[in-house]
């Protein structure tokens, strides 16, 4: 029996772990980087294990220092969760050599399906369909697009799509570079690229007394940079021959190398409805939550049982209703979904926590950070994911899209906005998306929305909000100006007049019933509505990327949307100003590399590549923003660069800065 179990990770998965644990009276130990010493899972856990560092490949990808803790703590197992080691067939073989029980599959079972080449030879032995490889060295027009994955990881992380042949070195270089960052094994294949292909996976469980079980389909389309955004159980729209299919596919996989423990066999649907088996990962999947609420299942408590050796039943229960999920990533969509690091003031969402009593619709919230918890550059952005599970598919998507609107959610900019806007898009909830759902839309799903009033409602609320908060109260005996006050939110400028009856706004369309410091209610058209207002603390540890009080951030709940509306100062601070043409850091993190042969004088055109950041276990491309000659190059690989820092000016000869 399992007494003290350390997970091998961080973040939300770790949390989600150790609340199992909690529930089955085991005790918990925490690993954690000198980035992570005051994160959640570090607070939940009973004992934790510093391990010197921040780059994931001096901590959590440290399979040595993760066994030493696990011995110093008196651990006697070892989860790995998802993602770093959890995939790595040495790691596990050192658990056991150590004499600890592994929460996973077999060595043997990750060593044949860690290698994503290797694993579709064991599918084509087995019959399974598969995509033809590509040799990228080779390639042609007639092979493109192609897409290019990392042999050994997932998550969307060393994985490109190549539609022109004069990218593909780069892109392969790409590719390496981030799957050797994120898994430590720079090794990438190609092959074609299915557009509009759903991605179709199936959950395994799987004893050491031959029981297999097959747990329903996932439906995973909705990505981005080929990582999954919203995922649904079951897959919705496919035929009962395409689901058996998959099934007795996925049975096949886990069978082959006689799996054990948790697992997920993922597909590629074409819009034929062909099936081509993609990988199989040898993990809890990010995703499992959804098939826990369909199942009425705890799969973490299954893999600690099935690690203690118990036998499953020979049939898993019967599925009901209908799950969805949403990952919340503090990210901006709308400028190539950039991580956003910073301070996260307050992280509410509507939750209930799971359970299976009734068929009453329920929400579930995973959260890997709290109030107070700081977004780093080293590791993934998920705050948090959102589970909705109702009877039926379309009051699922409704009581999610509505729980995300709900959300108290301040500090980074995140994908909330998104996340609501797709789950309400027509083409989902007839579910049709496919892998390619972002590319058609997403300029309009980041763009305006809804009425543009309601911003400028948001906005009118925050400025009365501030007046209060600053101390100008209404009434009693003194002068009033007769100038109206102002205030700028984003492009909304704001004109009050205070009254000895309260506040005047210059909008005939709108009044101020009730003011206070973080709650305003105002009559529009001759509709109530309430906003609630929040202010946080600016600055570089504020969560707001910089910046003073006179120009950070407030956070307006409305009824309709929330808002995260910048303050503009009265007057423009001179120091904020930069050189036309300067290429400013968007993110904190690592300049990985620069363009071959670019330095100063170098002739550079718009849009061209010209350095790379690693922030978050991703790349980030910082290109020219127009033709001209680079006129000054900071950027040094190696060196890390906070928010704002100077990489480069691009100065237009014929025009002058631009």
């Amino acid at each position: 029996m399992i007494s003290t179990l350390l997970v091998a990770n961080r973040g939300e998965i770790a949390c989600r772990i150790f609340r199992t644990c909690r529930e089955r009276g085991i005790a918990t130990v925490a690993v954690f980087s000198d980035a992570d010493g005051g994160a959640l899972h570090v607070r939940e856990a009973d004992t934790a294990v510093r391990l010197p560092g921040a780059a994931p490949a001096d901590t959590y990808l440290r399979g040595d220092l993760i066994v030493k803790a696990a011995l110093a703590a008196g651990a006697d197992a070892v989860h790995p969760g998802y993602g770093f080691l959890s995939e790595n067939a040495e790691f596990a073989r050192a658990v056991l050599d150590a004499g600890l029980v592994w929460v996973g599959p077999p060595p043997e079972a990750i060593e044949a399906m860690a290698s994503k080449t290797r694993a579709k030879e064991l599918m084509a032995a087995a019959g399974v369909p598969l995509l033809t490889p590509v040799d990228p060295g080779s390639a042609t027009e007639a092979d493109l697009p192609l897409l290019l994955k990392a042999a050994a990881g997932g998550g969307g992380r060393g994985m490109r799509v190549v539609r022109q042949l004069a990218d593909v070195k780069e892109e392969l270089a790409a590719a390496s570079a981030e799957a050797r960052s994120a898994f430590g094994d720079g090794e990438v294949f190609a092959e074609p690229y299915v557009e509009r292909g759903r991605h179709v996976e199936v959950q395994i469980l799987a004893d050491a007394h031959g029981t297999v079980w097959a747990l329903g389909t996932r439906d995973c389309s909705l990505q981005r940079r080929h990582q999954k955004v919203i995922e649904e159980s079951p897959a919705p729209g496919l035929t009962a021959a395409l689901r058996t299919t998959l099934t007795d596919a996925a049975l096949a996989a886990a069978r082959a190398v006689e799996y054990r423990g948790a697992g997920t066999v993922e597909f590629l649907i074409s819009p034929a409805g062909r099936a081509y088996f993609l990988e199989m990962n040898t993990r809890l999947q990010v995703e499992h939550p959804v098939t826990e609420e369909v199942f009425g299942l705890d799969l973490v408590a299954l893999q600690l049982a099935v690690a203690e050796g118990a036998k499953l039943p020979p049939e898993p229960p019967a599925p009901r209703g209908h799950a969805v999920e949403a990952r919340l990533y503090a990210e901006d969509p709308a400028q190539g979904w950039a991580p956003q690091p910073g301070r996260v003031h307050e992280l509410t969402l509507p939750g209930t926590g799971g359970g299976h009593l009734a068929d009453r619709p329920r929400l579930r919230v995973d959260a890997g950070y709290g109030p107070g918890d700081s977004v780093g550059v080293h590791y993934d952005s998920m705050l948090a994911k959102v589970v909705a599970w109702a009877p039926t598919r379309a009051d699922a998507v409704r009581l999610l899209a509505d729980a995300l609107r709900r959300a108290r959610v301040h500090g980074p900019l995140t994908n909330r906005e998104l996340l609501v806007r797709s789950l309400r898009h027509p083409e989902f909830t007839a579910g049709e998306a496919d892998t390619g759902f972002y590319e058609r839309h997403l300029d309009a799903l980041t763009g305006p929305g809804g009425d543009g009033d309601d911003v400028r409602h948001a906005a009118v609320a925050a400025a009365l909000a501030d007046a209060v908060r600053r101390g100008h109260p209404v009434g009693g005996w003194r002068n009033l100006p007769s100038r109206p006050q102002t205030k700028t939110y984003g492009e909304h400028e704001v004109r009050y007049h205070r009254t000895r009856d309260g506040f005047r706004i210059e909008d005939d369309a709108v009044r101020a019933v009730a003011v206070a410091p973080d709650r305003v209610t105002l009559e529009v058209d001759g509709v109530l509505r309430h906003f609630d207002v929040s202010e946080y603390a600016s600055g570089r540890d504020g969560g707001d990327l910089g910046g003073d009080s006179a120009s950070g951030y407030v956070y307006v709940d409305g009824p309709t949307a929330s808002y995260r509306l910048r303050a503009h100062p009265r007057f423009t601070d001179p120091r904020t100003a930069t050189a036309p043409g300067s290429l400013l850091a968007p993110m904190p993190g690592t300049v990985v590399r620069i363009a071959d042969g670019l330095g100063e004088g170098s002739a550079v055109t718009a849009g061209q590549p010209l350095i790379w950041l690693e922030a978050m276990k991703m790349e980030h491309r910082i290109v020219s923003p127009a033709s001209g000659t680079l006129t000054a190059l900071h950027a040094v690989p190696g060196s890390q660069v906070e928010v704002g820092a100077l990489l480069a000016v691009v100065t237009d000869v014929s025009q002058g800065d631009i």
